[in-house]
């Protein structure tokens, strides 16, 4: 689990550092960071379940606010083309932008969530 908490530390310190030229990083890299703090804390073997929850359920949270959101996931998967995600890294069109940004907070809760069930077993195992 160091490994996997090791390369998503640093993929999540990356995504942060990207933000710097979004709309609105003062949104998305402290989510980010978040992220590569769970990351970097059970690397050092210090599990935090609340915390991994947290994460989770605010994670999950604003994925649901992008899925419906006007310009969302939604709105593209009805009325765009499936090709438009993935053509050019530039989000020049809103619904790209939404729908990128609902991927990466997937991956921040598949994350937090492998972490949270390695560390119930740990619990419940005694350890």
């Amino acid at each position: 689990m160091k490994i996997f908490n090791f390369l998503f530390c640093i993929l999540f310190l990356i995504s942060a550092a990207l933000q710097y030229n979004d709309e609105d990083p003062y949104i998305w890299i402290p989510i980010y960071l978040y992220g590569a703090w769970i990351c970097y804390m059970a690397i050092k073997s210090r599990y935090l379940p609340g915390a991994y929850l947290l994460g989770i359920l605010g994670y999950l949270g604003f994925a649901a606010y992008y899925l419906i959101a006007k310009h969302g996931v939604v709105d593209w998967f009805q009325h765009h083309h499936a090709g438009d995600l993935v053509q050019s890294m530039k989000a020049d069109k809103p619904w790209i932008e939404e729908t990128r940004e609902v991927g990466g907070l997937l991956i921040l809760v598949a994350v937090l969530a492998i972490n949270w069930l390695v560390v119930g077993r740990k619990i419940a195992k005694g350890h």
